[in-house]
Protein backbone atom coordinates (compact mmCIF):
# COMPACT_ATOMS: atom_id res chain seq x y z
CA UNK A 1 0.00 0.00 0.00
CA UNK A 2 0.92 3.68 -0.40
CA UNK A 3 1.60 4.42 3.22
CA UNK A 4 1.89 2.35 6.01
CA UNK A 5 2.39 2.64 9.22
CA UNK A 6 5.04 0.33 10.99
CA UNK A 7 7.08 -0.50 14.32
CA UNK A 8 10.82 -0.51 13.79
CA UNK A 9 14.07 1.03 14.43
CA UNK A 10 14.12 2.91 10.96
CA UNK A 11 17.94 1.90 10.72
CA UNK A 12 16.78 -0.94 9.68
CA UNK A 13 14.47 -0.46 6.94
CA UNK A 14 14.91 -1.69 3.54
CA UNK A 15 13.56 1.29 1.67
CA UNK A 16 15.24 3.77 -1.31
CA UNK A 17 15.86 6.47 1.51
CA UNK A 18 15.56 6.93 5.29
CA UNK A 19 14.50 10.40 6.35
CA UNK A 20 16.79 11.80 9.35
CA UNK A 21 15.45 14.44 11.54
CA UNK A 22 18.66 16.38 12.41
CA UNK A 23 19.36 20.00 12.99
CA UNK A 24 20.56 22.76 10.92
CA UNK A 25 23.95 22.22 11.37
CA UNK A 26 23.46 18.39 10.03
CA UNK A 27 25.95 17.29 12.66
CA UNK A 28 24.53 14.31 14.67
CA UNK A 29 22.93 16.03 17.45
CA UNK A 30 21.51 13.14 19.14
CA UNK A 31 18.58 10.49 19.00
CA UNK A 32 17.35 8.54 15.79
CA UNK A 33 19.86 11.36 14.05
CA UNK A 34 22.88 10.23 15.88
CA UNK A 35 21.67 5.88 15.23
CA UNK A 36 21.38 7.37 11.67
CA UNK A 37 25.11 8.42 11.66
CA UNK A 38 26.23 5.67 13.83
CA UNK A 39 24.95 2.96 11.39
CA UNK A 40 26.00 5.09 7.96
CA UNK A 41 29.46 5.22 8.91
CA UNK A 42 31.76 8.06 9.28
CA UNK A 43 31.11 9.21 5.08
CA UNK A 44 28.05 10.10 6.14
CA UNK A 45 29.21 12.88 8.45
CA UNK A 46 31.78 14.07 5.88
CA UNK A 47 29.02 14.12 2.95
CA UNK A 48 27.36 16.40 5.69
CA UNK A 49 29.77 18.78 6.33
CA UNK A 50 29.88 19.45 2.80
CA UNK A 51 26.30 20.80 2.40
CA UNK A 52 26.02 23.43 4.74
CA UNK A 53 23.41 24.80 6.69
CA UNK A 54 20.06 23.39 6.30
CA UNK A 55 17.25 26.03 7.01
CA UNK A 56 14.41 24.50 8.75
CA UNK A 57 11.26 22.47 6.91
CA UNK A 58 14.03 21.89 3.86
CA UNK A 59 15.49 18.95 2.67
CA UNK A 60 18.79 17.63 1.49
CA UNK A 61 19.76 14.00 0.21
CA UNK A 62 23.18 12.19 0.64
CA UNK A 63 24.06 8.88 0.10
CA UNK A 64 23.23 5.96 2.57
CA UNK A 65 26.60 4.23 2.70
CA UNK A 66 26.24 1.31 5.22
CA UNK A 67 22.48 1.50 5.67
CA UNK A 68 20.45 -1.05 3.72
CA UNK A 69 18.66 2.70 2.65
CA UNK A 70 20.62 3.69 -1.00
CA UNK A 71 20.08 7.49 0.50
CA UNK A 72 19.35 9.33 3.45
CA UNK A 73 16.85 12.45 3.23
CA UNK A 74 18.04 15.08 6.13
CA UNK A 75 15.51 17.28 7.02
CA UNK A 76 15.72 19.89 10.13
CA UNK A 77 12.32 19.56 11.99
CA UNK A 78 11.14 22.54 13.90
CA UNK A 79 11.29 23.00 18.02
CA UNK A 80 8.60 22.99 19.40
CA UNK A 81 7.84 26.73 21.48
CA UNK A 82 4.10 26.16 22.51
CA UNK A 83 2.53 25.67 18.63
CA UNK A 84 1.41 29.74 17.58
CA UNK A 85 4.94 30.21 16.26
CA UNK A 86 4.43 28.59 12.88
CA UNK A 87 5.29 24.90 14.24
CA UNK A 88 2.99 23.30 12.04
CA UNK A 89 3.90 24.76 8.76
CA UNK A 90 7.56 24.04 9.39
CA UNK A 91 6.59 20.66 10.04
CA UNK A 92 4.66 20.18 6.92
CA UNK A 93 7.16 21.70 4.97
CA UNK A 94 9.53 19.08 6.43
CA UNK A 95 7.68 16.50 5.17
CA UNK A 96 6.74 18.16 1.97
CA UNK A 97 10.31 19.10 0.90
CA UNK A 98 11.26 15.50 1.64
CA UNK A 99 9.23 14.11 -0.56
CA UNK A 100 9.46 16.18 -3.35
CA UNK A 101 13.05 14.98 -3.28
CA UNK A 102 11.93 11.53 -3.14
CA UNK A 103 10.65 12.41 -6.18
CA UNK A 104 13.50 14.00 -7.94
CA UNK A 105 15.29 11.55 -7.67
CA UNK A 106 13.26 8.90 -8.36
CA UNK A 107 12.74 6.85 -5.65
CA UNK A 108 10.05 4.35 -5.42
CA UNK A 109 9.93 3.94 -1.73
CA UNK A 110 10.40 6.34 1.43
CA UNK A 111 10.73 5.89 5.15
CA UNK A 112 10.20 8.50 7.55
CA UNK A 113 9.94 8.77 11.69
CA UNK A 114 7.87 10.97 13.30
CA UNK A 115 10.26 14.20 13.20
CA UNK A 116 10.68 16.57 15.71
CA UNK A 117 8.52 14.37 18.05
CA UNK A 118 11.56 13.46 20.38
CA UNK A 119 14.34 15.77 21.44
CA UNK A 120 12.37 18.42 19.67
CA UNK A 121 9.29 18.23 22.20
CA UNK A 122 6.59 18.48 19.48
CA UNK A 123 3.44 16.57 21.28
CA UNK A 124 3.58 13.39 19.66
CA UNK A 125 0.00 13.22 18.95
CA UNK A 126 0.29 17.08 16.94
CA UNK A 127 3.23 15.29 15.27
CA UNK A 128 1.80 12.25 14.24
CA UNK A 129 -1.62 14.08 12.56
CA UNK A 130 0.79 16.64 10.88
CA UNK A 131 2.45 13.72 8.93
CA UNK A 132 -0.69 11.44 8.33
CA UNK A 133 -2.18 14.50 6.94
CA UNK A 134 0.91 15.81 4.74
CA UNK A 135 2.12 12.37 3.65
CA UNK A 136 -1.17 11.68 2.62
CA UNK A 137 -1.63 14.85 0.90
CA UNK A 138 1.02 13.84 -1.43
CA UNK A 139 0.18 10.26 -2.07
CA UNK A 140 -3.14 11.31 -3.34
CA UNK A 141 -1.12 13.38 -6.57
CA UNK A 142 1.97 10.71 -6.69
CA UNK A 143 2.52 7.29 -6.80
CA UNK A 144 5.16 6.07 -4.01
CA UNK A 145 5.69 3.57 -1.35
CA UNK A 146 5.76 5.49 2.14
CA UNK A 147 6.45 4.07 5.51
CA UNK A 148 6.18 6.09 8.73
CA UNK A 149 8.07 4.39 11.65
CA UNK A 150 7.29 4.24 15.09
CA UNK A 151 9.82 2.75 17.27
CA UNK A 152 7.46 1.80 20.14
CA UNK A 153 3.71 1.82 21.10
CA UNK A 154 4.52 4.61 23.05
CA UNK A 155 5.57 6.61 19.72
CA UNK A 156 2.68 6.75 18.41
CA UNK A 157 -0.32 8.56 20.43
CA UNK A 158 -3.60 9.48 19.04
CA UNK A 159 -5.45 12.96 20.17
CA UNK A 160 -7.04 12.14 23.40
CA UNK A 161 -10.28 13.37 22.63
CA UNK A 162 -10.30 10.66 19.26
CA UNK A 163 -9.51 8.27 21.47
CA UNK A 164 -12.33 8.60 24.06
CA UNK A 165 -14.56 8.70 21.26
CA UNK A 166 -13.90 6.10 19.65
CA UNK A 167 -13.50 3.88 22.60
CA UNK A 168 -17.22 4.65 23.85
CA UNK A 169 -18.54 4.07 20.19
CA UNK A 170 -16.99 0.79 20.59
CA UNK A 171 -18.30 0.07 24.38
CA UNK A 172 -21.69 0.83 23.25
CA UNK A 173 -21.69 -1.26 20.09
CA UNK A 174 -19.89 -3.87 20.35
CA UNK A 175 -21.44 -7.72 20.70
CA UNK A 176 -19.46 -10.82 21.41
CA UNK A 177 -20.47 -13.61 19.31
CA UNK A 178 -21.51 -16.53 21.03
CA UNK A 179 -21.77 -20.31 19.50
CA UNK A 180 -25.17 -21.85 20.07
CA UNK A 181 -25.41 -23.64 22.96
CA UNK A 182 -26.19 -27.55 22.91
CA UNK A 183 -29.25 -27.01 24.07
CA UNK A 184 -30.57 -24.79 21.38
CA UNK A 185 -28.79 -27.14 18.83
CA UNK A 186 -30.79 -29.92 20.40
CA UNK A 187 -34.04 -27.97 20.47
CA UNK A 188 -33.75 -27.70 16.75
CA UNK A 189 -33.45 -31.25 16.19
CA UNK A 190 -36.60 -31.84 18.12
CA UNK A 191 -38.17 -29.70 16.55
CA UNK A 192 -37.49 -31.01 13.42
CA UNK A 193 -38.03 -34.37 14.80
CA UNK A 194 -41.70 -33.57 16.02
CA UNK A 195 -42.88 -32.36 12.79
CA UNK A 196 -46.02 -34.77 11.08
CA UNK A 197 -44.93 -35.77 7.58
CA UNK A 198 -47.66 -33.63 6.14
CA UNK A 199 -45.06 -30.57 7.44
CA UNK A 200 -42.32 -31.74 6.55
CA UNK A 201 -43.85 -32.11 2.88
CA UNK A 202 -45.04 -28.42 3.22
CA UNK A 203 -41.52 -26.77 3.57
CA UNK A 204 -40.18 -26.06 -0.01
CA UNK A 205 -37.97 -27.91 -1.63
CA UNK A 206 -35.57 -25.88 -4.35
CA UNK A 207 -35.74 -27.89 -7.81
CA UNK A 208 -32.36 -28.69 -9.55
CA UNK A 209 -31.17 -26.05 -11.60
CA UNK A 210 -28.79 -26.29 -14.76
CA UNK A 211 -25.38 -24.13 -14.55
CA UNK A 212 -26.14 -21.86 -17.23
CA UNK A 213 -29.08 -21.09 -14.97
CA UNK A 214 -26.97 -20.48 -12.05
CA UNK A 215 -24.41 -18.32 -14.03
CA UNK A 216 -26.68 -16.28 -15.29
CA UNK A 217 -28.57 -15.36 -11.81
CA UNK A 218 -25.75 -14.74 -10.39
CA UNK A 219 -25.15 -11.47 -8.59
CA UNK A 220 -23.43 -8.33 -10.03
CA UNK A 221 -19.27 -8.99 -8.97
CA UNK A 222 -16.97 -6.73 -7.22
CA UNK A 223 -15.26 -5.47 -9.71
CA UNK A 224 -17.60 -4.86 -11.72
CA UNK A 225 -19.76 -3.12 -9.12
CA UNK A 226 -16.53 -1.08 -8.17
CA UNK A 227 -16.03 -0.30 -12.08
CA UNK A 228 -19.81 0.47 -12.71
CA UNK A 229 -19.87 3.18 -9.09
CA UNK A 230 -16.34 4.87 -9.98
CA UNK A 231 -18.41 5.49 -13.91
CA UNK A 232 -21.58 6.82 -11.85
CA UNK A 233 -19.91 9.20 -9.67
CA UNK A 234 -17.65 10.58 -12.36
CA UNK A 235 -14.46 9.50 -11.26
CA UNK A 236 -10.92 8.74 -12.46
CA UNK A 237 -9.83 5.56 -11.60
CA UNK A 238 -6.54 6.63 -10.13
CA UNK A 239 -8.15 9.51 -7.73
CA UNK A 240 -10.07 6.26 -6.89
CA UNK A 241 -7.01 4.19 -5.93
CA UNK A 242 -5.07 6.37 -4.62
CA UNK A 243 -7.85 7.40 -2.09
CA UNK A 244 -8.72 3.61 -1.09
CA UNK A 245 -4.22 3.43 -0.25
CA UNK A 246 -4.28 0.86 -2.66
CA UNK A 247 -1.27 0.78 -5.72
CA UNK A 248 -2.04 0.97 -9.50
CA UNK A 249 -1.09 -2.53 -9.77
CA UNK A 250 -3.47 -4.37 -7.55
CA UNK A 251 -6.07 -1.72 -9.24
CA UNK A 252 -5.08 -3.15 -12.66
CA UNK A 253 -5.55 -6.84 -11.62
CA UNK A 254 -8.98 -5.72 -10.43
CA UNK A 255 -9.99 -4.12 -13.27
CA UNK A 256 -9.11 -6.91 -16.13
CA UNK A 257 -10.44 -9.95 -13.88
CA UNK A 258 -14.14 -9.81 -13.36
CA UNK A 259 -13.94 -12.14 -11.27
CA UNK A 260 -11.52 -10.91 -8.96
CA UNK A 261 -11.60 -11.56 -5.24
CA UNK A 262 -10.43 -8.64 -2.92
CA UNK A 263 -9.33 -9.20 0.56
CA UNK A 264 -11.83 -7.13 3.37
CA UNK A 265 -9.62 -4.72 3.92
CA UNK A 266 -8.75 -3.78 0.32
CA UNK A 267 -12.91 -3.86 -0.40
CA UNK A 268 -13.72 -1.50 2.70
CA UNK A 269 -10.90 0.83 1.40
CA UNK A 270 -12.49 0.96 -2.05
CA UNK A 271 -15.89 1.93 0.08
CA UNK A 272 -14.12 4.70 1.95
CA UNK A 273 -12.61 5.75 -1.32
CA UNK A 274 -16.15 6.12 -3.09
CA UNK A 275 -17.39 7.79 -0.18
CA UNK A 276 -20.42 5.19 0.10
CA UNK A 277 -22.50 5.69 3.33
CA UNK A 278 -22.65 2.78 5.51
CA UNK A 279 -25.10 0.64 3.85
CA UNK A 280 -23.66 1.20 0.34
CA UNK A 281 -20.62 -0.35 2.05
CA UNK A 282 -22.31 -3.42 3.32
CA UNK A 283 -23.43 -3.68 -0.22
CA UNK A 284 -20.24 -3.25 -1.87
CA UNK A 285 -18.88 -6.14 0.57
CA UNK A 286 -21.42 -8.17 0.12
CA UNK A 287 -19.97 -8.01 -3.50
CA UNK A 288 -16.65 -9.52 -2.12
CA UNK A 289 -18.62 -12.01 0.22
CA UNK A 290 -17.83 -9.99 3.38
CA UNK A 291 -20.11 -8.29 6.11
CA UNK A 292 -19.25 -5.80 8.48
CA UNK A 293 -20.01 -7.18 12.01
CA UNK A 294 -20.91 -5.66 15.61
CA UNK A 295 -18.31 -8.53 17.05
CA UNK A 296 -15.50 -7.08 15.11
CA UNK A 297 -13.39 -3.74 16.93
CA UNK A 298 -12.06 -3.29 13.35
CA UNK A 299 -15.24 -2.87 11.44
CA UNK A 300 -16.63 -1.26 14.54
CA UNK A 301 -13.92 1.88 14.31
CA UNK A 302 -14.57 1.94 10.21
CA UNK A 303 -18.27 2.08 11.27
CA UNK A 304 -17.85 4.89 12.86
CA UNK A 305 -15.82 6.94 10.72
CA UNK A 306 -18.44 5.88 7.71
CA UNK A 307 -21.49 7.31 10.29
CA UNK A 308 -19.95 10.61 10.58
CA UNK A 309 -18.71 10.62 6.91
CA UNK A 310 -15.06 11.14 7.13
CA UNK A 311 -13.59 9.45 4.24
CA UNK A 312 -9.99 10.33 5.10
CA UNK A 313 -8.38 6.61 4.43
CA UNK A 314 -5.02 7.57 6.15
CA UNK A 315 -6.75 9.39 9.09
CA UNK A 316 -9.02 5.91 9.62
CA UNK A 317 -5.84 3.98 9.35
CA UNK A 318 -3.87 6.15 11.93
CA UNK A 319 -6.79 5.19 14.62
CA UNK A 320 -7.08 1.48 13.49
CA UNK A 321 -3.08 1.25 13.92
CA UNK A 322 -4.17 3.15 16.99
CA UNK A 323 -6.30 0.38 18.54
CA UNK A 324 -4.14 -2.64 17.15
CA UNK A 325 -6.01 -3.39 13.87
CA UNK A 326 -4.54 -3.82 10.73
CA UNK A 327 -4.35 -0.93 7.73
CA UNK A 328 -6.99 -0.48 5.34
CA UNK A 329 -5.67 -0.84 1.50
CA UNK A 330 -3.71 -3.49 -0.03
Amino acid sequence: MPLEIIRNDIIKVNADAIVNPTNRALDAGGGVDLEIHKAAGPKLAEECRSLGELPVGKARITKGYDLPARYVIHTAGPVWQGGNSGEEGLLKSCYRSSLDLAKEYGLESVAFPLISSGSFGYPKDLALRTAISSIGEFLLSNDMKVYLVVYDKDSFMLSGKLFASITQYIDEKYVEEKPASVRERRGDMLAAEMMSPMESQAIPRKSKRSLDEVVGQMDETFSRSLLRIIDEKGLKDSDVYKKANVDRKLFSKIKSDAFYKPSKPTAIAFAIALELNLDETKDLLMKAGFALSNSSKSDLIIQYFLEREIYNIFEINEALYGFGQAALGV
